[in-house]
């Protein structure tokens, strides 16, 4: 962890992004009708994937340019306990692809995208606790 001001101001500025994709992916499950699952999903994982960006620059661990949730989370020191939520992580990944594009997807239910979003806000919540710039 790290005192250095540039690192402090890199995490929140991926901390406003995360927030604002689950801004997005909550406010479009309000929608009754005509909700699109698969842009509540991809928001959804988005959200996770900027806050492990996040959680990784405050640690100052080197990370690719990937969307790979599962990649990013094992680069987290397992003393942070959020190897426990790989079995969610691994579930959002797909929405990284199969959300963005058209393909032989089966399509994303009301369900589906509310769990999406629930995950989001766990490890939002477990992410955000590791954090004392905040």
């Amino acid at each position: 962890m790290s005192d250095n001001p540039e690192v402090a101001r890199m995490v929140r500025l991926w901390v406003q992004k995360a927030e604002n994709d689950l801004t997005n992916a909550t406010y479009m499950l309000t929608m009754e009708e005509d909700c699109p699952f698969d842009t509540v999903c991809f928001h959804a994982q988005q959200c996770v994937e900027k806050y492990l960006k996040a959680l990784l620059t405050w640690l100052q661990i080197d990370f690719p340019k990937t969307h790979d949730l599962p990649e990013l989370l094992l680069r987290v020191p397992q003393s942070f306990g959020l190897q426990e939520h790989l079995a969610g992580v691994s579930l959002l990944n797909r929405y990284a692809v199969e959300a963005r594009y058209p393909g032989d997807w089966e399509p994303i239910t009301r369900e589906e995208a509310e769990e999406a979003v629930s995950l989001a806000e766990r490890l939002r919540a477990v992410i955000r606790g590791h954090f004392t710039c905040f």
